[in-house]
């Protein structure tokens, strides 16, 4: 080969690796549909090459009558148009953008757009396999080429051509979905940010997206296919626009981590047993100086937690600050009223003011009516509801509406008096009178918590400013967290308060670290709110959730504020222990 063919040789097979190498490191944000295409075809040889890929042809392009012929199916796609022969016809149907090219053999024409073109001048059969006029071709693709004597090859340049968008019929135009990623690169666990750069020409709008392969996050290295497409009010939808999201195998979070550090403060973080086990299982407790408050007293009413008959449910005498608390079902088979009463057997009147409730009216949702007094309950509203009771009478302090078979009530009243009062809770199927409590029997314990407790509210004083390992508070366990003790005046017994129903937590924390602070429910079924920093934090958010089915993130800290406080009381128709599980979040850039 002579020095100047060789040289030629060199410079073109350097070009061609500019060209790849901008090609393979361009931005995965770019849309497939603005890809170009290198071709290589050699005269008479079936080896050819795409960009960087080698095709083998089986019809080479050649020389006729001192033209350059090239193969039009493999040209058609590579450059993006459909070749196809129609049998009836005998005819090959060519359609570049914009153009509708017919190449009839037999009658020895090329109709393009309607006008006729001899067949021999732009076409040839050779081998039972059409070839076209590169020439001719190249001014309907827009491509660009050059033919290499020395070499005998053909050089194509293709950038394909952008689909139209507007439709005639409709005087409208299609939207164009297009997005691109914030960064060239993710890290594993990473947030990927997505930039979305749809449009309508129209100005319209775009209705819906339709993405495919979008995730938040990903947690193996790859690069990832991303599809987008969008659709405008008209319902004319774009062409898909893909790209890639290319994640590099450097740690950032891990799928376990990735929710903890990202969910919003209520969002569920769905877990398998796996998981939870590995993870979220004997974790240390996080330590915690426990008060117990004593300044009210808590009548509890929860047995017979289901009264098949007319009765007393609890009664207990109280005086100065208390809390009356009830869960009960109507097992009868009639309509019955429920009430609690107040007697003033001394001998001067007694008032009794109300100064928190949370009341949930009969209903079949046992659940729902044990979250719901306590939201109400622990909303903290301001009461000034007061009632006089004169000596030696009994008033109704508060009655429900009619209590029908199979539907349970949940009742908080936080009261104050300035005297000794009797309070009976009471359900019966007649009318209400002063002698009501005198007449109605007293029901049978069975085996619900029942009795009158000295401590309505615990305290827990916590350090979650430096600790270092994810850490747990456990309530209701009866061993990290004991049950209170209390006397059942019926039955003349000492109880416990077995879930410290009725009993209010109140958990603080100064200065806490950066962190996020989840529930987990350990012992069944459980659905309740909590009050975090003066804010209702619903568990969850609808439905309810299992034991080791997952968590609920309660709140996330930043490291400033001046204190963490949690409110909560254990709700009615749910199941303990439950974890509240406080992770360490360390700073991410």
């Amino acid at each position: 080969m002579k020095w100047n063919a060789l040289r030629k040789e060199i410079t073109v097979m350097l070009a061609l690796l500019v060209f790849l190498a901008s090609a393979i490191s361009a931005p995965a944000a770019h849309a497939v549909s603005a890809s170009s295409s290198f071709i290589l075809l050699y005269i008479d040889k079936s080896e050819a090459f795409v960009n960087e890929d080698q095709i083998h042809l089986e019809s080479p392009a050649t020389i006729i009558n001192g033209s350059t012929f090239v193969p039009a199916k493999f040209l058609g796609d590579t450059m993006g148009f459909k070749v196809e022969w129609n049998n009836d016809s005998r005819t090959i149907q060519m359609t570049p953008p914009g153009y509708n090219i017919v190449l009839d053999a037999d009658h020895k024409t090329v109709t393009t757009n309607g006008v006729d073109t001899p067949f021999n001048s732009v076409a040839a059969i050779v081998n039972g396999k059409l070839l076209v006029k590169l020439t001719w071709l190249a001014d309907y693709m827009g491509a660009k080429y050059t033919y290499n004597s020395e070499l005998r090859r053909v050089e194509i340049v293709h950038f394909k051509t952008p689909e139209g968008i507007y439709i005639d019929q409709d005087s409208n135009s299609r939207p164009v979905a297009k997005f691109a990623t914030a960064k060239p690169t993710y890290r594993l666990g990473e947030p990927v940010k997505y930039v979305d750069l749809s449009y309508d020409p129209d100005a319209e709008g775009i209705a819906s997206y339709d993405w495919v392969g979008k995730e938040e996050a990903f947690f193996k290295p790859g690069k990832y296919p991303v599809t987008l497409t969008v659709k405008d009010r008209h319902g004319h939808e774009s062409k898909l626009f893909k790209s890639y999201v290319t994640v590099e195998d450097v740690p950032y979070l891990s799928q376990v981590e990735y929710p903890i550090y990202t969910a919003p403060v209520g969002s569920f973080i769905k877990s398998d047993w796996g998981t939870i086990w590995s993870h979220f299982n004997e974790l240390p407790m996080l330590p915690k100086k426990v008060t117990e408050l004593t300044d009210r007293t808590l009548l509890v009413s929860d047995s017979p937690e289901e009264f098949t008959e007319k009765g007393i449910l609890y009664q207990d005498k109280i005086n100065g600050k208390a809390r009356l608390y009830a869960d009960h079902i109507n097992g009868t088979k009639q309509i019955m009223t429920m009430a609690i009463f107040a007697t003033n057997n001394t001998d001067k009147p007694v008032t009794i003011k109300t100064t928190n409730k949370g009341e949930v009216y009969p209903s079949v949702y046992a659940n729902l009516i044990g979250s719901e007094a306590s939201v109400d309950f622990l909303l903290n509203n301001v009461y000034t509801d007061t009632m006089t009771v004169a000596p030696h009478e009994t008033y109704v302090y508060a009655k429900l509406p009619d209590f029908y078979p199979g539907q349970g009530v949940n009742l908080f009243y936080d009261v104050e008096t300035d005297g000794e009062l009797q309070m009976s809770f009471a359900v019966t199927d007649q009318r209400l009178t002063s002698n009501t409590v005198k007449e109605l029997p007293l029901l049978a314990f069975n085996g619900h918590v029942r009795g009158t407790f000295p401590v309505s509210e615990i305290k827990w004083d916590i350090d979650a400013a430096s600790f270092a390992k994810t850490s747990v508070l456990t309530i209701g366990d009866n061993k990290t967290d004991p049950f209170v003790k209390g006397y059942d005046v019926i039955r003349k017994e000492n109880v416990e308060n077995g879930g410290n129903y009725g009993v209010v937590y109140k958990i603080h924390s100064d200065k806490p670290r950066k962190m996020a602070v989840m529930i987990m429910a350990r012992g069944g079924v459980f659905k309740g709110p909590f009050k975090i920093n003066g804010e209702i934090v619903p568990v969850p958010s609808s439905g309810v959730i299992t034991a080791f089915d997952g968590m609920e993130v309660l709140a996330r800290t930043t490291g400033k504020e001046d204190a963490l406080d949690i409110e909560f009381t254990p709700p009615a128709g749910s199941a303990f222990p439950i974890d509240l599980i406080f992770y360490p979040l360390d700073e991410k850039k």
